[in-house]
């Protein structure tokens, strides 16, 4: 009864020291990138990333947000280790009204903003009076009233000012109204109003093409979207390989292949 007892224990410890081994053997979460970013066109270019990280030895994960604050919220919480969706503006707006030492670290691809109606076919249909939704945050605002400028709509006392306002309309010919909302609800609100400037992400999400739209930013917008990490992990090594990997060759085919020309390769 003894040597049976003492077979079953020393059983049992060789086994215990066999799943240590393997425990041992596997890397604790090194290989593992968690990036934040919005559904379009954004959290669909990491998803197709996904295979491509896989074969350089990381796990991309991509975690999803339909807003432009919950990504650097959850980035600053160091909940994940990146994040795709905001422009350098945007980004440098962020960091001076919340503290915060968020950074760039390369471009990556652009859906432009665009100015889009339902109800007309051509900038010189907008009737006297007609309704035109943009973004309310600050640099999409400005973004928004920038394009109208250069587009003849109306007039800013400066057409570069990055934080431009309502108040900086000095010229309004057709007294347009020009009400702000949140980015997330304008593409919902089209059909509402007579033309609408939507931040490119959403026009995606929503079936939107720039190339059908009234007026579209140009390709050397300084509004590119890009790739943010907290300040010192600008040279880790997985985010440097997820910037190899969106760089590529390979990953512009299936961006151009995949959106049409909405969404750009802008490095």
């Amino acid at each position: 009864m003894k040597k049976i007892l003492l077979g079953i224990l020393m059983g049992a410890f060789l086994l215990s020291c066999g799943n240590k081994e393997d425990t041992a053997a596997k890397p604790e979460g090194e290989k593992v990138l968690s990036v934040a970013a919005t559904p379009e066109p954004h959290g669909e270019i990491l998803k197709e990333a996904v295979p491509l990280m896989a074969k350089e030895g990381i796990e991309l994960k991509v975690e999803i947000f339909n807003d432009y604050v919950m990504p650097n919220k959850v980035l600053t919480e160091k909940s994940v280790d990146a994040n795709i969706f905001q422009h350098k503006p945007f980004l440098d707006n962020y960091n001076e009204k919340n503290g915060t030492d968020i950074v760039d670290v390369a471009r990556s691809y652009t859906a432009p903003l665009a100015l889009y109606s339902d109800k007309y076919k051509a900038l010189g249909e907008l009737e006297d009076g007609a309704e035109i939704l943009i973004a309310n945050d600050p640099t999409n605002l400005a973004r928004s009233l920038i394009l109208l400028d250069k587009n003849g709509i109306i007039k800013l006392k400066d057409p570069n000012n990055v934080v431009a306002t309502l108040e900086d309309i000095v010229e309004n010919p057709k007294n347009l109204k020009i009400t702000t909302i949140t980015a997330d609800q304008i593409a919902i609100r089209l059909k509402e109003v007579g033309a609408a400037v939507i931040p490119g992400n959403y026009a995606v999400k929503n079936g939107l093409n720039p190339r059908e739209s009234l007026a579209v930013e140009s390709k050397d917008s300084p509004y590119v979207n890009i790739i943010a990490v907290l300040k010192g992990n600008e040279n880790d090594e997985r985010i440097q390989t997820l910037i190899k990997v969106l760089h590529s060759d390979e990953m512009k085919k299936i961006v151009e292949e995949k959106y049409q020309g909405s969404v750009m390769p802008t490095f």
